[in-house]
């Protein structure tokens, strides 16, 4: 059986600790932590793929319009 190739959009962030936190919009609860960028993605990749096994149904990754900051003032 031919694999199929799938592209997810991961949104990386540091915390306060200074811990990278990587999360997976396409898929609800799909996130990890690393210490290092190359750690967080190596760990997001075994992420997606707990997640995808746990999931019965197709996820099809959205398509990625892109990351905007907006400004308010409080």
């Amino acid at each position: 059986m031919e694999k199929k190739v799938l592209n997810f959009t991961v949104l990386i962030e540091k915390d306060e600790d200074g811990m990278y936190v990587a999360t997976v919009p396409d898929i609800s609860g799909c996130y990890t932590q690393g210490k290092t960028i190359a750690q967080v993605l190596e760990r997001v990749k075994e992420s997606i793929e707990v997640c995808l096994e746990a999931d019965k149904e197709e996820i099809e990754p959205l398509e990625f319009v892109g990351v905007q900051q907006v400004q308010i003032e409080r």
